[in-house]
């Protein structure tokens, strides 16, 4: 493909990644409204934190299986424009079953945009891994940033259920972002009978798929928590609600650098393991800074936290190093973000569960504190060198999966567009 074309393909990579995390952000900053407006409990309020990952995990699983079937292209420009009608839904409805379906269908573009971008990069820059992995979790951190920050304002400016505002907004830019999906060509060489046979379901014999899950699912867990939880934690110590989405909002623009330049760095192997142990400390020191002193500091309590959100990103660009193919590395980002989000999905809904109970976030720095312990003990081993393939003989095979080989998912098979390296 020429030159204009890859570039066409890297801003569509780009404006997916800045709506990843937009319909995510905007909650917590006017969590309480919402709580309101719905008339809900806490406990409810946990379940709205934690439905993104509940979706994450289960719609996670048909991205192989759908781009197989059909161009990548299409696949994400429908899910983008499902996120569009999510969007607009969930803020038109009056009550809390009607908004978690809304929740739902908002969820498909971040669900099968996390999956497919990963080997989406691998198959059309593999010589630009980290550049272009950093690109769009650059762009993934604004998008979040940008609504944390703003969510609080709109809310206040438009008055009286001005929260829907806040929120319905973004499906503007998920409509944009589904625009350039459609002019995305078929990859050279693609037919449907070239498909590659990759069996997702002999990655569970995978020692390293399944540490790798656990590391995504706690560092996802953190980084929820936070999103979900921080600014109403911040409210119910005295902060008012837009100083508190501010802060959140700082929280996610410091992960912006982040993700621009941990992928350069953990494509190196050297760099992984001491990257892993400052991203833990930057964690412990912002989770005690809130325990210890919430209103004093707050901004670099946060600033901490974001650092320590680096293991995001971190992440992403090892799924792309612990496997040999592009159509490897699409089986694992789709096992591990699986896996891993249904994992950190117990901890948003936790903290809901655990504030109702108490009336406090005393299980809420528990649960966070062990997290970072575990975190600290899966990175370590996910940072030795070593291939999914290599572990579970038989991943990828040439040729069509047959229709009576149930545990066989399908990913696409296309060859990979090389870019030199300038």
């Amino acid at each position: 493909m020429d030159r204009r074309g890859l570039v066409l393909v890297g801003a569509a990579i780009v404006l997916t990644g800045f709506n990843l995390r937009t319909a995510v952000n905007s909650v917590g900053p006017v969590l309480q409204e919402i709580e309101q407006g719905l008339g809900i409990s806490s406990g409810l309020a946990g379940l709205i934190t934690s439905m993104p990952l509940i979706c994450f995990a289960l719609i996670g699983f048909a991205g192989p299986p759908l781009a197989a079937r059909y161009r990548d292209g299409h696949v994400l420009a429908a899910a983008l424009l499902v996120m569009t009608v999510g969007l607009l839904l969930r803020v038109a409805v009056p009550n809390v079953w009607l908004f978690l379906f809304g929740t739902v269908l908002t969820m498909v573009g971040g669900a099968l945009g996390n999956v497919l971008l990963p080997g989406l990069v691998k198959r059309w820059f593999p010589e630009r891994t980290g550049l272009l992995v950093g690109a769009y979790s650059t762009a993934l951190a604004i998008g979040g940033g940008v609504a944390s920050i703003s969510t609080a304002p709109i809310a206040e400016a438009v008055g009286a259920d001005g929260w829907r505002w806040s929120l319905g907004i973004w499906a503007v830019f998920a409509l944009l972002a589904a625009l350039p999906w459609l002019f995305v060509p078929a990859r050279p060489g693609a037919s449907r009978g070239s498909h590659t046979a990759v069996r997702l379901r002999a990655l569970g014999r995978s020692p390293l798929a399944w540490t790798m899950a656990a590391f995504f699912g706690l560092q996802a867990m953190q980084a929820y928590v936070i999103v979900g939880w921080t600014a109403q934690y911040l409210r119910d110590e005295g902060m008012s609600a837009h100083a508190a989405g501010a802060l959140v909002g700082l929280n996610a623009l410091i992960v912006i650098p982040l993700n621009a330049v941990v992928p350069l760095g953990a494509v190196r192997q050297r760099l992984q393991r001491p990257m892993l142990l400052a991203f833990v400390a930057c964690y412990l020191a912002g989770w005690t800074g809130l325990l210890l002193a919430p209103l004093t500091l707050t901004w670099l309590w946060v600033s901490l936290l974001g650092l320590g959100m680096g293991t995001f990103a971190m992440i992403l660009a090892l799924l792309g190093m612990r496997a040999r193919t592009p159509e490897s590395v699409g089986a694992l980002s789709t096992v591990v973000q699986g896996w891993g989000y249904a994992l950190a999905g117990v901890g948003p809904l936790l903290v809901g569960l655990l504030r109702g109970l108490t009336g406090g976030y005393t299980g809420m720095f528990v649960l966070v504190y062990a997290g970072v312990g575990l975190l600290l003990v899966t990175g370590w081993l996910i940072c030795r060198e070593r291939y999914v393939d290599d572990e579970v003989p038989g991943l990828v095979s040439g040729g069509s999966a047959r229709a009576d080989q149930p545990d066989v998912e399908v990913a696409g098979a296309e060859p990979a567009v090389t870019v030199p390296e300038r």
